[in-house]
């Protein structure tokens, strides 16, 4: 069985300058963990929740810190000072593009190759789906770790 006969052909896609907000509102109305990015028709990178969750990092706090008696009265203005930073750089960040953050080198099979190459590229690179493309890098679908079960199930 071939990749062409399990991958979804209607593919939801962004574009370089997508803003990351953009894209994360998309993945959850589509119901998708990761996206193609295009540029011209050509898959130029792609983005999972992954990426967009490493955008909330926190940095930790290190070792036991006891407030003196005078810093009781300043902790809490000091911490809302952190929230609303955190908070403007979350908004900082939502409208940055997507080129940003995406993966550059993007792993992806041709239409025509079978479903157990698509499963031995998945596997060794412990991801979850891959673009199909034709030669010249033209987005025509993609298939996921489902659609190979899938495929599987259907011999």
């Amino acid at each position: 069985m071939d990749v062409k006969d399990v991958m979804n052909p209607n593919v939801v896609t962004c574009s370089l300058e997508t803003p990351i907000r953009e894209v994360a509102q998309l993945m959850k109305q589509e119901s998708v963990s990761g996206i193609p990015v295009v540029d011209e028709g050509k898959v130029v990178g792609i983005v999972s929740e992954g990426d967009i969750l490493k955008l909330l990092t926190v940095p930790e706090h290190g070792g036991l810190w006891l407030p003196s008696p005078f810093e009781v009265i300043e902790v809490p203005i000091r911490e809302l000072l952190n929230w609303e930073e955190t908070k403007n750089m979350l908004e900082d960040i939502g409208s940055k593009p997507i080129r940003e953050i995406m993966t550059k080198s993007v792993y992806a099979i041709g239409p025509d190759a079978s479903i157990e190459d698509a499963a031995a590229v998945i596997t060794k690179h412990k991801i979850n789906r891959l673009p199909v493309v034709y030669e010249d890098g033209t987005l025509v679908g993609i298939i996921t770790r489902g659609d190979i079960i899938y495929g599987l199930g259907q011999l």
